[in-house]
């Protein structure tokens, strides 16, 4: 796929994605949710791949769906929405879910505004680092609607209850003080790009493997009984034994610690 509004482009190690319609504010149109969705599966594939950094064109991140672009396409609309079952993810909710799914840490950088679908794909990154005076909102019960693009998901794990709920159905605009009060992003960083990717460069230099197993084990074991989080840590650490990187992590720790790793193990 070409695309036209995302910039995409990777330097060791390290993709960084950006939205690209700057002029809307980085509204989500159909175009956009379709080239998201291609990027991460084409990111996916890429065993050389060590972080993600997702950022927004133009100094905001993204003010939500482009209302009046999706609508003015009915057949559009169906395809946005469209699953086969209903615990299947769709369109919608495949470009936030889909960060999750990455064996790779994701790291947001959110400036200007952040609000709606775009505040629902970034909780799908590991980690939000956010310029002071960036504005967030979940704001889709102002239009009579649930968020519906696998927010939630996130929403669930950093949140109380009572604080999802008041964000939620409150739609408010809180400010990164707030948000970071509330736990909802990692940091507030002057310069939050270039936290980011001092962040992202960190990360390399633990092995990809490890780095893959850590995310797979707390996405998918955070609300797991003990017994499957034991049980999937177990196999985890048999995976990453029998690995080549788990043996060069310990030469980078004495007499090599320049070695490079191997490409990450499939099928994290």
């Amino acid at each position: 796929m070409t695309y036209q509004l995302l910039n995409i482009s990777k330097r060791n190690g390290i993709a960084y994605v950006g939205l690209n319609r700057p002029e809307k504010y980085n509204a989500l149109n159909f175009k956009l949710f379709k080239e998201m969705d291609s990027c991460i599966k084409r990111l996916a594939k890429d065993k050389t791949l060590t972080a993600v950094i997702l950022y927004g064109e133009g100094g905001n991140f993204s003010s939500g769906l482009d209302v009046k672009s999706v609508m003015s396409s009915p057949i559009d609309a169906v395809k946005l929405l469209f699953k086969w079952l209903p615990g299947n993810a769709n369109l919608a909710q495949r470009v936030s879910i889909g960060w999750r799914r990455l064996p790779v840490p994701v790291i947001a950088v959110m400036e200007g505004i952040c609000y709606g679908g775009g505040m629902q794909i970034v909780l799908g990154a590991d980690i939000r680092i956010v310029a002071p005076e960036c504005k967030m909102s979940i704001m889709e019960a102002k239009w009579g609607l649930v968020p519906d693009m696998a927010g939630f998901v996130g929403l669930r794990e950093i949140l109380p209850k009572d604080q999802a709920l008041m964000l939620t159905m409150s739609a408010d605009i809180i400010s990164a003080q707030q948000a970071l009060e509330l736990n909802l992003i990692t940091s507030i960083e002057d310069e939050p790009m270039a936290a980011a990717t001092a962040l992202a460069t960190k990360l390399t230099q633990t092995s990809p493997d490890a780095n893959a197993a850590i995310k797979a084990s707390i996405n998918r074991s955070w609300s797991a009984s003990i017994r499957q989080l034991l049980s999937r840590e177990s196999w985890y650490q048999v995976r990453l034994l029998l690995g080549k990187n788990r043996v060069i992590a310990a030469k980078r720790q004495g007499k090599d610690p320049q070695k490079a790793y191997e490409n990450r193990q499939s099928g994290w």
